[in-house]
């Protein structure tokens, strides 16, 4: 007979170890935790060594503030409030320090470091177009406004309901669906070629 036992109720647990002192309960958070909010940082920042950085640091901010959680709470949903707190500031940094990217063609080649790594897919017509829709889908996602574009990543990409999304978001579910609703018209209008 096995034992099921509810990811919320150990969240909790390892929370009230970690306020009462016991450090090591934030290694099992992290254990449980520590690759879906890097994958959620990931689709909100578009930059894996960002998203390194920031998953981290959510995980710092969650020790530092371990006394202040609420037991009554989702730790998930705190966690990712955490996370998504952590990226908007990233934007706002991002955009008054901005960088080159990889994926700018150099001045010598006119190609990008993405565009010369070789390939282990057998059709590399079929690989290039499905490369050139994601980076499509991601540049218009990158485009929308921090409101929808918040609530496509984390109720499209990280596929959490539209209440966690409002408690992460700290809005109502109505607002996440209308957010939702406004990000999917942008999106198709945008994409449309890709359709």
């Amino acid at each position: 007979m096995s034992i099921s036992i509810d990811a919320d109720a150990l969240d909790q647990a390892d929370m009230e170890r970690l306020a009462a002192g016991h450090d090591v309960a934030l290694n099992d958070l992290m254990e449980r935790h520590s690759t879906p909010v890097f994958h959620f940082l990931c689709r909100m920042l578009g930059n894996e060594e960002d998203a390194v950085d920031l998953a981290q640091e959510t995980f710092v901010r969650v020790y530092r503030a371990r006394e202040s959680f609420r037991s009554n709470s989702k730790f998930t949903t705190w966690l990712y409030t955490i996370a998504a707190n952590l990226a908007r500031n990233h934007f706002r940094w991002r955009a008054r320090h901005p960088n080159v990217s990889l994926e700018a063609s150099s001045g010598a080649t006119e190609e990008s470091l993405g565009s010369t790594l070789p390939s282990n897919e057998p059709v590399p017509s079929d690989q290039a177009l499905a490369a050139e829709r994601a980076a499509a889908v991601r540049a218009a996602v990158n485009r929308l406004p921090d409101d929808l574009r918040d609530a496509i990543v984390l109720c499209e990409w990280e596929e959490h309901s539209l209440a966690e999304a409002a408690a992460i978001l700290d809005t109502t579910p109505k607002a996440v669906e209308s957010r939702l609703y406004r990000a999917r018209k942008s999106l198709r209008k945008e994409l449309e070629r890709w359709l």
